[in-house]
């Protein structure tokens, strides 16, 4: 039997049905708001309020008057959304749900980079934990990473935990040096350029769309390189009709749901974040039902990652 590893959508059964009633029903009881990362399963995006990137995801459910977040992701993005709500309740259905690239850096590895180069401003990814960000003297997502770099008037920049995304913003930042943390995203990490070319080569009619956390090599071969929403909003804003989609699976079955009219592709095997599908409809409900995995802060913490968070916001 195939493992079920989140990259094809489950039937409608009447019990995934009955389920997904019982979560929005159970939602609405407790105030809470269900908020799911483009990379979720499609059984739990369609149960959701709001379906985006981290980022755009906490500042949604900041803006609601919910008394409960139930973030649909990994744990430095529900660590985000209670930086941006700490006086909500923030939930996270499987506390599991990890993250391969935020895992590369700590706190204290952090501290040691910026002794290395003493005096460099130090821009951390969102795709970081809390203790990072308190580290941090501004964070940045991929949509904004350029303009982060670029608002700052030192000339030599520390920037991590992703080698990638800080390669794609020294192109654009030439002016600028940027030193980079030797990190990366280990999903986007198996996109490679010969199996790109080789899609290409079937596919010639079809645009490239990449994300910026792929490697240099895949980067040259895109005919667009944005964010998780960037993409989105690229595709469904072109009138183009095909496209091959470089990033995470959740993406690609996005937008064949809100594009039936276009075409989409992937590399084979379709790239998956494997931490992205621990999140399921059954842990979603239980997490609501019992109030489970709180996502609690130090203070100290909280305080200074939240400075890092509204620091990019003033720029940005």
């Amino acid at each position: 039997m195939p493992v079920d590893d989140g990259t094809t959508p489950r039937p409608h059964t009447p019990q995934i049905e009955d389920l997904q009633r019982h979560i929005r029903a159970l939602a609405k009881r407790k105030n809470a708001v269900i908020i799911s990362h483009i990379y979720q399963r499609m059984e739990v995006q369609e149960v959701s309020d709001f379906i985006g990137d981290s980022l755009n995801l906490s500042k949604e459910a900041a803006s609601t008057s919910a008394d409960i977040i139930v973030f649909c992701g990994v744990h430095f993005m529900a660590e985000t959304a209670k930086l941006l709500s700490p006086n909500k309740l923030v939930l996270l259905p499987d506390m599991k749900a990890g993250c391969g690239m935020a895992d590369m850096i700590t706190a204290d590895q952090a501290r040691a980079f910026k002794a290395e180069y003493p005096g460099r401003p130090l821009v951390s990814y969102v795709n970081t934990y809390a203790e990072v960000k308190a580290e941090s003297d501004i964070c940045c997502t991929s949509t904004n990473a350029a303009t982060i770099v670029r608002s700052l008037p030192d000339t030599e920049i520390l920037f991590a935990p992703d080698k990638f995304l800080g390669g794609w913003v020294q192109k654009r930042v030439p002016e600028k040096r940027i030193i980079c943390w030797n990190g990366y995203c280990p999903t986007h990490f198996v996109i490679k350029a010969e199996t790109v070319l080789a899609r290409k080569q079937k596919l010639p009619n079809a645009l490239v769309l990449a994300h910026p956390e792929c490697s240099p090599e895949v980067l040259a071969l895109a005919d667009y390189v944005g964010s998780t929403q960037g993409i989105m909003d690229f595709a469904g804003k072109s009138d183009r009709r095909e496209f091959i989609i470089l990033t995470e699976a959740g993406l690609l079955l996005r937008l064949k749901a809100l594009h039936p009219d276009k075409r989409f592709h992937s590399i084979a095997p379709c790239p998956h974040c494997p931490y992205m599908k621990f999140v399921e409809l059954e842990k979603v409900a239980a997490c609501l039902e019992d109030e489970r995995n709180p996502i609690e802060i130090p203070t100290g913490i909280m305080i200074r990652a939240r400075r890092s968070i509204e620091r990019m916001l003033a720029v940005s």
